[in-house]
């Protein structure tokens, strides 16, 4: 994309700084201790136009590009003067992962009915697949059975495994989940971590999604095609195994609407008189389909690593010091498409340079404070969200101060910077007292908090802050909402046109129209809410009879 000279050399001139400020970390913070606590904009613009630069090639997990992001967050920490709360006396939690990718030639998904039928499905025409990061050769044979949702749910009386063997076999699983479960807890038990654990526990050898119509309507199946060239990444545990992985699983695919149909005429129940009962509410039961099927696919693994940046403002309080409040943004993004177009660069300038941008000057407005706020604040720039939340996921089970003093987490992720934005939306505050704290930090800057607009997008589970309430930590993440001060501008139109024309491509680029004043605000609020839970006499607390609190807390 064309850039002009003068934010080339704005861009370059402050990462020349913030390099420079890095190797000098000892040196005095006076100036940033005389700064204004007010959000300056012009270091947002600097730092979003230099995160979203072609230089740094869409920030990949893992790449060169990243590792420049990393090093220019660690200088700016090093110029507020926050405390290296990484490894080693640094700025940079090292993490180990293993990268795979899929040999494209190499699936197969071949069926053979119990009446001696046999036919094989295209990939990836009539199925996808994806890596393994357990073995670069798979191979499984065996009988399948349809499971419904696939989810086990004791909670809500749920459990679609009930009365069906599936030890040894190969399930079939809807997408999603029942319509009559709540919208955050059932994207909690609906994950697809969740889902590969109830199977594995259960004995299944391998997994088969099947899109609900829903799903279908949502995220055609021809659109899935278009990420078939995707890495899978986990982070390495000390045993050498990645994390986060069901090796018990060796099979798996995601197969298309007329795949669907031809699989299950094998049995008694067509796949239609499943759609029709999801239609009318009703979850399917489970059932076994008789045939065989068996599933291969060739992998090639790469080990790599990449960092979280961790800046520490430590708090003024003797006793409250001890706890920390950790805003998190991601500074990864999905770096450059196999395409034909002649920008492949997914510069990530909303996803997530606006973010972390905002987590930078955040940081900078707490350590220009005359006294620093009672608890310390954690500043957690983590890598490999676009992976699957690995970084949060990593620090969330592996911090650099006591997990047990980590009191909140405050999310950081996407905001929508191109209007001007009436109120915000803090997915995970119904959960916690957080909420008090995030209602009177929005009152402070003038603004409301709106409930969530789309439960059905489950974004509660989609972010960084859900790494840290699996651990027991309550948490929010922040973005704004879709009430516009401009009476003629409506924000739930700007946000789809966002998604809909540059989320995950080359076109998320600082050539957007940038609503500058929408960055102080959400800077402002943000600020609020830490100083608010920095500051107050008790720590965050569960909701009486929270699911996430009653399943995660460590009380």
């Amino acid at each position: 994309m064309n850039r002009s000279i003068n934010a080339l050399l704005k861009t370059t001139l402050v990462a020349a700084t913030s390099i420079l400020v890095f190797g000098c970390a000892s040196t005095s913070n006076n100036a940033s201790l005389n700064a204004t606590t007010q959000p300056n904009i012009e270091n947002i613009k600097a730092h979003m136009h230099f995160l979203a630069d072609d230089l740094l090639e869409g920030r990949e997990t893992g790449s060169r590009g990243h590792e420049i992001a990393s090093l220019y967050i660690a200088g700016e920490f090093a110029k507020y003067g926050l405390k290296p709360g990484g490894d080693d006396g640094t700025y940079i939690q090292r993490i180990n992962f293993r990268k795979g990718l899929l040999v494209q030639e190499s699936p197969t998904f071949s069926v053979e009915s119990d009446s001696g039928e046999s036919f094989e499905f295209s990939y990836p025409d009539d199925f996808l697949s994806g890596p393994n990061l357990v073995a670069e050769e798979a191979t499984i044979t065996a009988p399948i059975v349809f499971v419904g949702y696939g989810i086990s749910a004791p909670e809500l009386d749920h459990d679609d495994y009930a009365g069906i063997d599936v030890e040894g076999k190969i399930v079939l699983a809807l997408s999603g989940k029942p319509k009559s479960f709540p919208s955050e807890l059932g994207s909690h038990l609906a994950s697809g971590a969740n889902k590969s654990k109830y199977a594995a526990e259960r004995g299944a050898v391998g997994y088969v999604t099947i899109p609900s119509p829903q799903r279908e309507a949502a995220r055609p199946y021809k659109n899935m095609m278009n990420y078939i060239f995707s890495p899978r990444m986990r982070w390495v545990q000390d045993d050498g195994n990645p994390s986060s992985v069901e090796p018990g699983l060796v099979g798996s695919a995601y197969l298309s609407p007329p795949a669907i149909e031809k699989l299950f005429a094998l049995g008694s129940t067509p796949i239609s008189e499943v759609h029709a009962q999801l239609e009318n509410d009703e979850v399917p039961s489970a059932f076994d389909i008789p045939a065989t099927i068996t599933l291969s696919r060739e992998t090639t693994h790469e080990n790599l690593s990449s960092p979280n940046v961790v800046g520490i403002l430590e708090g003024s309080d003797p006793v409250l010091k001890n706890e920390y409040v950790v805003y998190t943004a991601h500074s990864d993004h999905i770096g450059i498409s196999k395409s034909v177009e002649k920008d492949k660069i997914n510069n990530g300038a909303m996803d997530n340079a606006s973010g972390t941008s905002v987590l930078m000057e955040t940081a900078r407005m707490f350590a220009s404070l005359p006294t620093p706020p009672k608890r310390s604040i954690i500043f957690l720039a983590v890598t490999g969200e676009e992976k699957g939340l690995l970084g949060a996921d990593y620090f969330a089970r592996n911090p650099t101060v006591p997990q047990e003093n980590l009191i909140a987490n405050v999310n950081l992720d996407m905001p929508i910077l191109t209007f001007e934005f009436a109120d915000v939306i803090a997915f995970g505050a119904d959960h916690s007292s957080m909420k008090a704290s995030v209602e009177a930090a929005t009152k402070n800057v003038g603004i409301t908090l709106s409930d969530d607009p789309w439960p059905e997008l489950n974004l509660f589970t989609r972010s960084d802050h859900y790494s840290f309430v699996k651990q027991g930590i309550p948490a929010v993440f922040l973005v704004p909402g879709i009430q516009s001060k401009d009476p003629e501008i409506d924000g739930s139109k700007v946000l789809q046109n966002f998604l809909g024309t540059n989320y995950h491509r080359p076109g998320d680029d600082m050539t957007q129209p940038f609503k500058w004043n929408a960055a102080t605000t959400f800077t402002e609020v943000n600020f609020q809410i830490g100083l608010t839970l920095a500051n107050q006499a008790e720590r965050p607390t569960w909701n009486e009879g929270d699911f996430f609190g009653d399943t995660f807390s460590k009380k």
